[in-house]
This record gives structure tokens, sequence and C-alpha cells, in this order.
């Protein structure tokens, strides 16, 4: 790659959002602001976790600023050179901080971040230390890098920043290309993790696996989620060519838990399994959901997981594919504790159900407001539009839905407005605060040609797209139960739970 880094962007907002398909920022957010006096109202408890907030104490929040105005200076995750190099010579001068814990590696293309956080549950449920990173975070930054279920503290964020600051410059100096945005994160959740210290680390994979800055890890256990199209510019153009890319974490000697695949995807994973050695454990063969009931709050499960059944889970999440990403999550704890075809025993079921009972997934079909309900779901492409669609469809009782849509540059836009138009009685196009943002007048070309010119609505205001939805919503009584979906990006989803303001 020869394009030169990026030019530093100074420009910070209040909404703080780097996330992994739109990293670029557009400080320009007096609409969230003017739009979240507007919204921030009304109605019955919602679910989930609280709305994250920047740092209270004043000196920690310019602090916590500082520290991502040089972050924002570094190439952006949609910007990649694959290689593992520049992350090898980081590990390496910080003394691999990366090998004092076990990991657990998560990849796939839906359902990553849920299952990492179900299985941090677990292992906290069952008294180990945790360390998790993810992305892309939903509102706050230090969201990426949790220690026991917690996102770190913003000064110690600043403080792992500033103690590796010194080794990332020395990294910078001795290569092609400065350490990514991406990359110095990666760095500081490896030496948090270290310092912490974790017993157990849940990493997932910023994109693909191979290349990916996580890849230095040698994850004991390797999770692949669905495999399905997305990132095909850079990861391939078939789900057996992405599989090739994110079967990369599987590594000599692991047990591999493998979520159910296209059969293309499947028989590339199986055969890099079988080349390194490693044990395969697949959902609807050694574990999966037995059976589910939709219930208030959640579902109901039994599990079948790799040691035997699990009867009567409560998850407090909604949809089939939230089930079967517990089963995922069950089946990697189950192996990361030895719990296999020789050694095949059940984790204590009481431990288990508490733990999934505490399980909450900011921005997947999150509930965030009552009357009218507004539901969150940060889908992106058609896959998992389509398990959203059926996730609303079979939770909640709506007579009419209205969708809000905001999308990025880049997407099967079309496949995902194709996902959504059955359970759609009409759609709001709007887009968020970045610069990757789709337009929302580009957006509502697609739309009338998917939904017809009567069903689309268009606010370029997110603020005023959700009021416009809102008031859809509660003007229709006469059709009972009407509901609102936010969709369509990470960032959307992110903007619209801090304008409605929950906790």
């Amino acid at each position: 790659m020869s394009e030169q880094q990026p030019e530093p962007n100074d420009r910070f907002d209040e909404f703080d959002e780097i996330v992994a398909e739109e990293t670029d920022r557009d400080p320009d957010l007096a609409v969230i602001e003017a739009g979240s006096r507007t919204l921030r109202t009304q109605a019955g408890a919602p679910q989930g976790d609280p709305v994250p907030t920047r740092p209270q104490d004043p000196e920690v929040d310019k602090a916590l600023r500082e520290v991502e105005q040089e972050l924002s200076t570094r190439w952006g995750e949609t910007k990649l050179e694959p290689s593992v190099t520049r992350i090898e010579a980081l590990m390496d001068v910080l003394g691999e901080p990366q090998r004092a814990y076990p990991s657990i590696h998560v990849t796939g293309t839906n359902g990553k971040t849920s299952t990492a956080r179900m299985i941090e549950a677990l292992l906290n449920g069952f008294e180990l230390r945790t360390g998790r990173y993810t992305s892309p975070h939903v509102q706050v930054i230090t969201e990426r890098i949790s220690l026991d279920g917690a996102p770190i503290e913003a000064e110690r964020f600043i403080e792992t920043y500033r103690d590796i600051k010194p080794y990332v410059e020395m990294v910078d100096a001795s290569q092609e290309y400065r350490l990514s945005f991406f990359e110095v994160l990666t760095g500081m959740a490896y030496a948090a993790f270290a310092d912490a210290p974790v017993d157990a680390a849940v990493v997932e994979v910023g994109m693909g696996g191979s290349w990916d800055a996580t890849n230095v890890i040698d994850g004991a256990v390797a999770v692949i989620t669905p495999i399905s199209l997305d990132h095909t510019d850079r990861l391939g153009s078939t789900p057996a060519e992405i599989a090739g890319e994110k079967g990369g974490i599987i590594k000599q000697g692991a047990t591999v838990i493998l979520a159910q695949q296209p059969v293309d995807a499947a028989q590339v994973l199986l055969k890099k399994a079988v080349e390194v050695d490693a044990t395969v454990a697949r959902a609807g063969m050694e574990f999966g959901v037995v059976s589910r009931e939709v219930a208030v709050g959640g579902q109901q499960l039994t599990l079948r997981g790799l040691g035997g059944e699990y009867e009567d889970i409560f998850l407090p999440l909604y949809g089939a594919h939230m089930a079967h990403n517990a089963a995922v999550a069950l089946a990697a704890v189950e192996a990361f504790f030895g719990i296999g075809a020789e050694h095949a025993r059940p984790l204590d079921v009481e431990t288990v159900r508490r733990a999934f009972a505490t399980v909450t997934s900011p921005g997947r079909m999150e509930v965030v407001r009552r009357s009218p309900t507004v539901v969150l779901d940060a889908a992106h492409n058609p896959e998992g539009a389509r398990v959203t669609a059926e996730a609303v469809t079979e939770s909640f009782g709506f007579s009419r839905l209205i969708g809000v849509v905001g999308t990025s540059e880049g997407k099967d836009v079309r496949g995902v407005l194709e996902a959504f138009e059955p359970i759609f009685a009409e759609v709001v196009v709007t887009e968020n605060s970045t610069y990757r943002a789709m337009s929302a007048d580009e957006l509502a070309a697609v739309a009338v040609e998917v939904f017809g010119a009567d069903r689309v609505q268009v606010e370029p205001r997110l603020d005023d797209a959700l009021e416009a939805a809102i008031t859809l919503a509660e003007d229709e009584a006469e059709y009972g139960g009407a509901g609102v979906l936010v969709t369509g990006s990470v960032i959307t989803v992110g903007e619209a739970r801090l304008l409605l303001k929950r906790g």
C-alpha cells in the first residue's frame, strides 16, 4: 500500500465514535445534542446496558480526548495493509503480553460481539477474571476493552496508552507504515489484560482472521460464528473465500467451535482444522439448540453442550440467532475448561443459568423505549438484516412497524432494504454523522425502488428521523402495537441510543 497517512483531525464531538466500518469523524453533532433534548422522554423502563458516558472529571475527559486525537491521526479501520508484521513488532518490544493468559478467539461475519459477551459472562460466572476486546464500540471508545464485564475505566485507558506510546513510536520508526488505529488499540488491550492480570481473554477479530491484528494470540479455542458475504472487496467474493481468511485464527492443536455455516465455507474450515490437527465441534452435531420458547424479555432455552444438556436457560436477548450464539458460547467455554468427547461432563447448570441471565448486547435487538416501542439493531448486511427481521417478527407483536435506516457507503444497501421490506410498513431513511455515511438522498433512491415512493420518508437529520418515526407509530394507534426499528449501521444505532437517552 502506498497511500500516505491521513492528516490529523483535531475536531471532536460529544458522541465519540470510531468504528470498524466508519472511522472517519464528523464532529458537527449539534444535531445530536439538539435532538437529545427533543427525544429524551417518556415511557416504560427499557432493557439493556445504561448509556455509557464521557468521564465526569473534566481533566480526565480532556486527557481521553487527547488520546483519541492522537489515535485519529493513524490509519483508520477501513484502511488496511494486510499484514501482522507491525503488531508482531509491537508485541515483541512489549514483552509478548498476549501470551500471559489463555485466549478464546472469535471470528465470523455476524454475531461475533454478542457471542463474545456471552462467553465473557459465562467465564465471569465461574469466577474467572476476564478481559474482552471487541469492536466496534457503540458509543464510547473505552467499551472496546473490558475487564470483568465492564468497560475499562477512562483513567486506566489513558494510562495504558501512555505506557505503550514510547514502544508504539519505536515500532512506527522501524516500519514502512505506522501502526494503525486498530493495531494500537489491540496492543493496548493485550497490555491491559496482562497488567490486570486476567485469567482469560475473549478476543474478537476486527476483520477477517489471518492478517487481523488480533491474530498474534494463540487461541486455544477458536470460535467461528456464521459466515456470509461482507467486506467482499477485502475478504473474498464467496463464503468459501471469506472462510479461508477467517480460518486463519485456527491454531495448531486448538479446539474449533463452528457455528452453522454455508457448505462451501464449512468445507474450507474443516480442511484448515485437519491441517493443523485441531479438534472441531459443530453446531447441529456436537452441540446446539435443543428447544427454545419466546419469553417475556427474551427466550427460554434448552441447550446441548459438549458435556450434556442444560435446561431452563433464560436468555434476555431476542431471536433464534441469539439462541444459536448462546449455544456456540456455551460450547466455547466448555472447550476452554477441557470438556469434550473424551471428558464429557456438564458445567454446573445453576452457574450457567445465572450467567446467561446477565447477558446484555447493546445495539443488538435492544429495546430502548416503550410507548411506542423502539428497538435498535446494528444489522448492516443482508444476512444480518434477514435474521433481525425474523427476530422482530417472532419476538414482538407489532401490528405496524416503522423502520429508521441509516447505512454506510460501500454496503449492499439494496440487500439490506429488501430483507426488511416485508416487515416495514414505512421506512424513514436518514444518515448518521460520519463521513462514510450514505447520504439520505442516495439511500432514498434505492428505498423507493424497493418499497415504493408512498412508503418512504426522507429525513437527513437522525433526530428528525427518529421523531418522525415515533410520531408515525404514535399516530397509528388504530393499528394497536406499532413500533420502530432503528438499523443499518453501528454508528446509526449508537447515535440513536444517545439521542433516546436511556438510563
